[in-house]
């Protein structure tokens, strides 16, 4: 059995965790340790939370080694991203641009060929799918060029508006005359 004494605010700091923590690791952690100090054997409080007795012994350390702060899981950083910084301002360019601005026979962009683009042009190799989450990161959709729509004049987007509702009032015509001779 393990003597754990632990002080009137560490327990509320505890059963607040318990209590209001959405992340189930941090509360079992917390559970391990408020039934240790209420005096459960290690066997015991790992039986009844489903851990192996290690596990509740390493989290018993964790808790003398650093409180509440050492039950918290703390995640490695990532590998560096592939494309950032200056070079994600470029490839945001290159979507602005298109594959025409270029200098590719394209229409639109599509992941792959936005990879290979990078990878023939600064020899920086990135898969299709981390192109694919660049591009969600940065809220760009490169094969629908909605990109040129917004940077083109404004009288013109404006006469267009004006035809397109033209052209579905008469469709609107069209079909109600088709309804009430049908």
């Amino acid at each position: 059995m393990t003597n754990l004494d632990l002080s009137h605010r560490e327990i509320e700091d505890l059963e607040q965790i318990f209590k209001s923590t959405e992340d189930r690791r941090l509360r079992d952690r917390a559970q391990a340790i408020l039934m240790v100090a209420r005096g459960r054997s290690q066997p015991e409080v790992a039986v009844d939370l489903g851990v192996h007795e290690r596990t509740v012994r390493r989290w018993l350390e964790a808790w003398r080694r650093g409180g509440v702060e050492g039950l918290r899981i703390h995640w490695p950083k990532g590998a560096p991203a592939r494309i950032a910084g200056e070079l994600a301002e470029e490839v945001l360019a290159w979507v602005q641009k298109g594959p025409a601005g270029c200098g590719l026979n394209r229409a639109n962009w599509t992941s792959a060929e936005l990879a290979e683009h990078l990878r023939r042009t600064r020899g920086v190799r990135v898969a299709e799918r981390t192109m694919r989450a660049f591009c969600q990161r940065h809220d760009i959709r490169p094969y629908r060029p909605t990109y040129r729509f917004l940077r083109g004049d404004p009288a013109k987007q404006e006469r267009a508006r004006a035809d397109l509702a033209v052209l579905k009032k008469r469709g609107e015509r069209r079909r109600l005359r088709a309804a009430q001779s049908g």
